[in-house]
């Protein structure tokens, strides 16, 4: 038989790569929503295999809204494992893509990547986590050679990560990134009046899916450590994540109370909102919920800032993000635009879906 037709023949009996994606949330619907989208304006995506939650796993066919209808409808079964951990081995060259903010789902990361499947995700806590986690996902890529796309976690796609990386792999030394890292908290501080509650802007904001489920995530600052971490590693500091000091928002009370109480308990950020707002106003300046690092550390939270200072450009989500470097050491690389919401983040993660292998 000639090489030709052992290629040939090779071409044919590997099966085409699959997609396959974890989290049914907003992000994930609207994920799917884009797909379809994509789709039938004629770009070439794997095909959408399966999709699956914490309750249920459903495949696809040619109908992924209705199976992501169904996935959303279903119910858990007592003492079941997820039913993803139990589905058929992901092949070498398919595409996972983790639209969850699940801690369970994280630890995956590097095992898909070491078995060669390309994993793309808004899930922070791959990258943003445990130091451990985020060293086992770099090696694992780097053995494997297959494709690790995370710029849905940090900017919703905005070319953030990109940059620092680039900027890295040419040579530069990055002394500090500063910026309003959290789309939702943002938003939060680009419409808060302090003259209506607080409470209202955060139901607001939690409604047009710019918080986490839980929006304490976003008021207590983990999410923007998050971000930092990822940041920060990329831009070759390997900090810990204990490391990064953080000013959170949430109340102890508030805190304490179980989810299913928290919209009542939104209410206790009212009070101590209201006195920051007050007294930055006398002041002439901006409340805007930051993070940043350099080689003496690195912190989250919120900042009083004068009116007419860079990070205080932008409105509505956006993210504006500052990058100080050697090459940028007198005047900063800014980069900004909006950094929250459904759309945006689905728009990234199909981004990096046709970037794998390209």
């Amino acid at each position: 038989m000639s090489s030709v037709v052992r290629l040939a023949t090779a071409q044919r009996s590997s099966p085409a790569p699959k997609l396959a994606l974890l989290g049914t949330g907003v992000v994930g619907t609207a994920f799917v929503a884009r797909y379809q989208r994509l789709q039938q304006a004629g770009h070439a995506l794997p095909e959408l295999a399966w999709l699956a939650n914490s309750r249920t796993l459903q495949y696809c066919g040619d109908l992924p809204m209705r199976a992501l209808e169904e996935a959303r409808a279903s119910t858990l079964e007592a003492g079941a494992l997820p039913p993803w951990a139990e589905t058929e081995a992901l092949r070498r060259g398919d595409v996972l893509v983790d639209a969850t903010a699940s801690e369970s789902v994280a630890d995956w990361h590097a095992d898909w990547l070491a078995r060669g499947v390309h994993v793309v995700t808004a899930n922070k806590l791959g990258r943003g986590g445990a130091l451990s986690r985020a060293g086992a996902i770099a090696q694992a890529r780097q053995e494997s050679d297959a494709c690790y796309g995370d710029s849905a976690t940090v900017g919703a796609g905005l070319p953030l990560l990109r940059s620092l990386r680039e900027l890295v792999a040419g040579g530069d030394r990055i002394h500090r990134v500063e910026g309003v890292l959290s789309g939702s908290l943002a938003w939060l501080f680009n419409h808060y009046d302090g003259m209506r509650p607080f409470s209202g802007f955060v139901r607001q904001a939690r409604q047009l899916g710019y918080t986490e489920p839980d929006p304490r995530l976003d008021l207590s600052g983990e999410d923007v450590r998050r971000k930092l971490l990822i940041l920060a590693r990329a831009a070759g500091l390997p900090l810990h994540a204990e490391a990064v000091e953080v000013e959170s928002l949430v109340p102890q009370r508030l805190a304490a109370l179980p989810l299913q109480e928290i919209d009542e308990g939104l209410e206790l950020l009212d009070v101590p909102l209201a006195a920051r707002f007050k007294d930055a106003y006398r002041n002439g300046a901006k409340l805007r919920f930051l993070g940043r690092f350099d080689e003496s550390g690195a912190h989250v939270g919120l900042q009083a800032l004068p009116a007419d200072h860079p990070l205080c450009g932008g409105g509505g989500a956006d993210n504006r993000v500052a990058i100080f470097s050697d090459r940028y050491s007198e005047q900063p690389l800014v980069i900004q635009g909006p950094g929250a919401g459904a759309e945006v983040t689905a728009a990234a993660l199909l981004d990096d879906v046709l970037s794998v292998g390209a």
